[in-house]
């Protein structure tokens, strides 16, 4: 496993920090949480179908089993050497919440309401703008769904996103794991689910799209703190520099604009930066100054800026929720791993 790893890392490591919810550069859909790996050095264009034979036979097999609580823990503990040696902390982030926040609270049937339910390996879905770069998301963990065949894709996604927050530093996410998968492409949800970085009315597009999958003000807000983590790349994104002082020499490949200081450290830098807007190496998307103009959600962005044991907390509960939109479980009640 060691050796597969470290091939994964030797590859990919120069692409391994984007931030979560995205949505790939054009004229009229520009990033939210920008895709910082949108076009990846290697296998910019290929689909799950280039991964091993082994793979994709597990792939697209008629998933109805839940997960096994013993594998879960024990692909957790990969992840977390994977994490060390990628610095792929924020596109295993967006890879669990893109899976997830393609929820519509307004659609009682799973799989045609979206959520967390491991639709995002096939390739339509990964082919939507949104997801640009995240099949090098996929190449990264898929050596450990092959290590761990008695997970779920849906368990998978979410497990590697909490455990990169954790493990960058951020609160530990009340996980729970048992999610179905779904069995084909034809069940991946319609393209234009995530949010945009650049629109009209920012603040009232978080809105729109948030409060679809059933999520509030102090929700999104919190959410948007985990632009602590990760950069913007223009010639992918559309957004931000290409280098700054911060990226110029790495981890991974140089270049880009984050959103902090210390853009593998998960904390409350994104809100302290915004409110002091101190430096112009980092970036600020207009859904980003959204939350200290709109008076309702300034009134969080505020409280996290001066309280990172607040936002810790309210993070936490807001992952946690969006990592089960959506989501069958089995045993109904899902179950937790013991520490």
């Amino acid at each position: 496993m060691a050796e597969r790893l470290a091939a994964s890392a030797a590859t990919l490591r120069a692409s391994a920090a984007a931030t979560p919810f995205a949505r790939r550069a054009a004229p009229a859909n520009r990033a939210f949480f920008s895709p910082s790996l949108a076009r990846a050095r290697v296998g910019l264009r290929a689909a799950p179908s280039s991964l091993p034979q082994k793979a994709r036979a597990v792939r697209c097999a008629a998933v109805a089993m839940a997960s096994d609580a013993a594998q879960v823990k024990a692909a957790r503990e990969d992840i977390r050497e994977l994490l060390r040696t990628t610095h792929s902390h924020p596109i295993l982030v967006r890879l669990g919440w893109h899976d997830a926040g393609t929820y519509d609270k307004n659609i009682e049937e799973w799989p045609q309401r979206g959520g967390a339910n491991g639709s995002l390996r096939f390739d339509v879905e990964l082919k939507h703008g949104a997801n640009a770069g995240l099949i090098n998301a996929l190449k990264l963990i898929q050596p450990i769904k092959d290590k761990y065949p008695s997970i779920t894709y849906a368990d998978l996604f979410q497990l590697a996103s909490a455990t990169a927050i954790e493990e960058a530093g951020g609160p530990k996410i009340p996980m729970k794991y048992g999610r179905v998968d779904v069995t084909g492409p034809e069940q991946c949800p319609p393209e234009g689910k995530l949010p945009d970085a650049g629109p009209s009315s920012p603040a009232d597009h978080l809105r729109e799209v948030f409060y679809r999958m059933g999520l509030n003000d102090k929700e999104i807000v919190a959410l948007s703190g985990a632009h602590t983590l990760g950069r913007s790349r223009p010639e992918r994104s559309g957004w931000g520099k290409p280098e700054t002082k911060y990226t110029k020499n790495g981890p991974g490949a140089p270049g880009g604009q984050s959103w902090t200081v210390e853009w593998l450290r998960f904390d409350n830098s994104y809100f302290k930066d915004i409110k002091e807007k101190r430096d112009q190496d980092l970036l600020v998307l207009p859904t980003d100054a959204a939350l200290f103009e709109d008076p309702k959600f300034k009134v969080y962005a505020e409280k996290y800026a001066e309280d990172q044991d607040a936002f810790f907390r309210d993070y936490a509960e807001a992952h946690a929720k969006l990592s089960e939109l959506g989501a069958k479980f089995q045993p109904p009640q899902g179950f937790s791993l013991d520490d």
